[in-house]
């Protein structure tokens, strides 16, 4: 039996993978008369008169909303809201599992901007942080930026920044076995969708000098007509020698390569013609963008993909738990750059010295040492960049 069908099984025997279970017991008149009416009232009276209370008071202060309109799910596309909800139900059982989070899966039968921003802001004052999910770009990026000016909650697009906070720990991890620096060495990227943008906005954050992108219609420049309002303010930011072609010329001489594309769009000449000691990160799923062994083979040193039967797997698992438990624990009122960035050196230090190699830059998806990292990390930078609440 294949996991397609194992969790078809799975799925119709739970009827769903998430279940609302209380924290206090009701089982006589005293219980109900202090869960409920009339001793309810009394929180109620305080929130009025102090909003903060809400995090006194209720679930609020641990409970984010899994978001999405269904326009990007997984490697499935817009297959639409109700789709949609297995994987939510997934991440919000991810949350639990991982961090201590608790999470609540909510699919928006609609594709219009305006409405998603205004449903989301609606329900805010339930949740103490928002997790926008498999929403297409460039529509995610509206969603986002609106939400986080108009919100006094965390707002984090999950495919896109924990996608570049994981990547980000293996490039600062890879780049100690190649032994460069972060502002020497050349990064192509393929693929500039929601992902793609947010590792090179973050690794750019992290120092990275010299950048070039590229789409299915080849590299990005300024004034391309092709481009959108993020490729073309990304295009302001990268491709410092002016360079335009195609992968293969943007390929040439790179020091690692990012790829959140499309399977098997990377040959092994293209590897070849990169740096010596560099490094491919092929993270198209399931197929990445060159098979693991054919890189290696024509000279990448290290190499990572998004799968979890290869090394170095790029699973944002690893970031967006311990990313919400240090946001939430100080009741952080964004999750800026600062803690994107706090977030991606902490994933790097699990590994210690002894552990790093060619196929051990990043720590396994269930490495227990990974979400309290994080978390502890972001709440310190949340602090020091004065977004925390507490």
């Amino acid at each position: 039996m294949n996991y397609n069908e194992k969790a078809l099984i799975l799925h119709e025997e739970k009827k769903g993978k998430i279940a609302i279970q209380s924290k206090v017991p009701v089982n006589n008149r005293d219980d109900l008369s202090t869960a409920y009416t009339p001793g309810v009232a009394e929180p109620c009276r305080k929130i009025h008169k102090n909003p903060e209370d809400s995090y006194r008071y209720t679930s609020r202060g641990n409970m984010v909303a899994v978001v999405s309109d269904g326009t990007a799910v997984l490697g499935l596309g817009d297959i639409g809201p109700l789709a949609a909800m297995p994987v939510m139900e997934g991440k919000a059982v991810l949350f639990k599992s991982f961090a201590d989070v608790d999470a609540f899966p909510i699919c928006l039968d609609t594709k219009d901007v305006d409405e998603i921003v205004r449903t989301i802001e609606f329900m805010a004052p339930s949740f103490g942080g928002i997790n926008l999910e498999d929403i297409a770009a460039p529509r995610c990026y509206e969603i986002e930026n609106r939400l986080r000016k108009s919100l006094d909650i965390p707002v984090f697009h999950d495919d896109q920044h924990g996608t570049a906070v994981v990547c980000s720990a293996a490039v600062i991890n890879g780049l100690k076995i190649l032994g460069k620096s972060i502002d020497s060495i050349k990064v192509v990227i393929n693929g500039i969708g929601s992902a793609g943008s947010a590792v090179a906005r973050l690794l750019l954050h992290l120092g990275v000098k010299e950048m070039v992108l590229c789409d299915k219609y080849g590299i990005l420049y300024p004034g391309d007509p092709s481009n959108d309002f993020m490729k073309e303010k990304l295009a302001q930011h990268t491709n410092p020698n002016g360079v335009k072609g195609n992968l293969a010329d943007a390929m040439k001489g790179a020091d690692i390569f990012i790829g959140v594309s499309a399977p098997n769009i990377v040959s092994a000449e293209m590897v070849k013609s990169m740096n010596t000691d560099s490094m491919v990160m092929a993270m198209a799923n399931p197929d990445p963008e060159i098979d693991p062994a054919v890189a290696k083979e024509a000279g990448a040193r290290i190499v990572g993909t998004g799968r979890s039967d290869y090394p170095n797997q790029v699973n944002n698992v690893l970031a967006f738990p311990g990313i919400f438990r240090g946001t939430l624990d100080v009741r952080a009122s964004d999750i800026n750059e600062e803690m994107k960035i706090a977030a991606a050196y902490a994933i790097a230090a699990v590994i210690s010295p002894e552990e790093l190699s060619e196929t051990n830059i990043l720590p396994a998806a269930f490495d227990e040492r990974v979400a309290p990292a994080v978390a502890a990390a972001v709440s310190k930078a949340a602090r020091e960049s004065g977004v925390a609440r507490i």
